[in-house]
């Protein structure tokens, strides 16, 4: 038994039994303490809303005869935390004095509601900024799909020489990897190393999301190596980074090192190393590894493992064997329709409708099979059915960034402040890609009209506009890197092939599936996607 029990030791048992989710003690203490000061009714104040009592919170809170700014933050933080931004908001105007630490809650519940107007309103007010401010910005930014004005910011909090915390470097490093601008990538990287950051595991992590998902596969691999305390995620990002490139056989390199070195492999490894099985067209290896999930990593095989093994089988042609596999999910349908099987894809169509009514991909590829047999009043009824469905097909863009600047084309693209650069450049590129050989894959439009139309159509998809631009605009010693949101096409991949080998320009493009590598008239992928 303490001899004496003053202020700070009442504080410290009902602040311990508060944090602790014991609520009843804490309550026993607090009515028993012989004197309270600000402290003590904080800490009532922060152990209900810990717990998630914040009605309790609030009561205590104005029974406060003093409130200090960490009681009045903690209120404000329990109202934002269950989304009661109008209270929260009320609290924050009442308070006498805010701190830094006030604004930035505030900033951080409006992002994280998708409120991002007020978010920038409340930051652009705050009278001081720190590091926390910043990254709440900039990450409600990334949230709600405004990558580049994330990266606007960043670029501002540069300038403004704050330090950037691991929470924006991943942040940056994450959007970085999803619109793949490599340029600010590389920069984050040099800075990681400045600021110490480099020996975190989730910043390498990061790191090699990055460079896979921008088309620097060895850069990726540099850094992965680099990783001295690899988890499970760092293994994982680097084995799906050689799949989406093609690199089948270093995917599986690295898969069994990684169980050489001890590390757990759960289902994310099993559908990299199943990829990479599947763009590398290794089909008994990778039937090798699925039989071997349960048995020897304790795995139950989930539809995303059955979808990549029966897209291999489907691709090297072993329909029969994909079907009594499963018939279900997108794979089989891609397959069918590769190898013009309508009966097997209608099956398969069958059964995803069923399962994925709003699966616009799914329409588009029976739709695209169709086409290809000129049966128009099928493709008719597939557009009908979208229609009555109100399923919408995506648009396909493309992207590529050009001195730290991302241009975006669409199919048919009229936008651009070079177009009629482009669209020249293309018309010459036509003649000389004929002449190599190149013939248009007209079968691929869905529409039934006249065969110049349809090559006209074919030529200004939105993945050639984006090479032509590329080809205009970087050194010739400059790999030309296109980002695109869905699969490229046939016609658009055959015409690549032939555009790289007449520029001799090495173009990358990653779709919505894998890394396209086409070097002197060839692709990586081996023309197996």
């Amino acid at each position: 038994m303490m001899p004496e029990r003053d202020e700070v030791s009442w504080n410290t048992m009902i602040s311990a039994y508060a944090q602790n989710g014991d609520l009843s003690e804490a309550e026993s203490l607090f009515m028993k303490c012989p004197s309270r000061d600000v402290f003590t009714w904080t800490a009532m104040v922060s152990g209900y809303i810990q717990n998630g009592m914040l009605d309790e919170a609030r009561r205590v809170f104005d029974q406060m005869p003093e409130k200090s700014v960490v009681s009045w933050n903690s209120i404000i933080a329990g109202y934002v935390y269950k989304q009661r931004m109008d209270v929260a908001r009320e609290l924050f105007e009442a308070m006498p004095i805010r701190s830094t630490s006030s604004w930035n809650t505030l900033i951080s519940g409006y992002a994280q509601r998708g409120d991002i107007a007020q978010a920038r309103y409340m930051f652009n007010h705050m009278p001081q900024r720190d590091s926390i401010s910043w990254s709440a910005m900039i990450s409600g930014y990334a949230q709600s799909s405004y990558s580049e004005e994330a990266l606007h910011l960043f670029i501002e909090m540069q300038r403004a020489r704050e330090r950037p915390n691991k929470s924006v470097v991943t942040c940056v490093l994450s959007i970085c990897a999803d619109i793949g601008v490599l340029e600010l990538g590389m920069l984050m990287h040099t800075q990681v190393i400045k600021v110490g950051y480099v020996s975190a595991t989730y910043i390498g992590n990061a790191l090699v999301a990055m460079y896979c998902k921008c088309g620097s596969i060895d850069e990726a691999n540099t850094v992965f190596n680099g990783i001295i305390e690899k988890d499970t995620v760092s293994w994982n990002t680097m084995i799906a980074g050689y799949a989406r490139h093609g690199f089948g056989q270093e995917a599986l390199v690295i898969f069994e090192s990684m169980i050489q070195a001890g590390a757990r492999a759960d289902d994310v490894t099993m559908v990299a190393v199943l990829s990479g099985c599947a763009h590398a067209g290794l089909v008994d290896r990778a039937k090798q590894y699925f039989y071997a999930m349960y048995p020897d990593y304790g795995i139950v095989p989930s539809p995303r493992h059955y979808t990549c093994l029966i897209d291999l089988l489907g691709r090297a042609g072993r329909l029969n064997e994909a079907e009594n596999l499963m018939l279900q999910w997108g794979a089989l349908l891609g397959a069918a329709r590769v190898h013009g099987n309508v009966e097997l894809a209608e099956k398969a169509a069958e059964i995803i409708f069923e399962m994925e009514p709003n699966n616009s991909g799914m329409y588009v590829i029976l739709s695209n099979l169709y086409a290809a047999l000129g049966r128009w009043y099928d493709v008719k009824q597939m557009r009908l059915k979208m229609r009555d469905k109100g399923v919408q097909k995506m648009p396909g863009y493309s992207w590529l960034e050009v001195q730290n600047k991302i241009h975006t084309f669409a199919a048919g693209d009229t936008c651009h402040p070079d177009k009629d650069r482009i669209y020249a450049f293309l018309e010459e590129l036509e003649v000389r890609m004929k002449q190599d050989g190149y013939v248009s894959c007209i079968n691929l439009v869905l529409h039934d009209v006249d065969e110049e139309e349809k090559v006209h159509m074919l030529k200004y998809h939105s993945e050639r506009l984006a090479v032509a631009y590329g080809i205009l605009t970087l050194p010739k010693l400059k790999s030309i890197r296109i980002m695109k949101n869905l699969r490229i096409c046939e016609d658009c991949h055959t015409a690549i092939k032939h555009i790289s080998k007449l520029e001799g320009r090495l173009i990358i493009v990653r779709d919505s599936n894998r890394f396209h590598h086409f070097k002197q008239g060839s692709c990586s992928c081996g023309d197996y996607w």
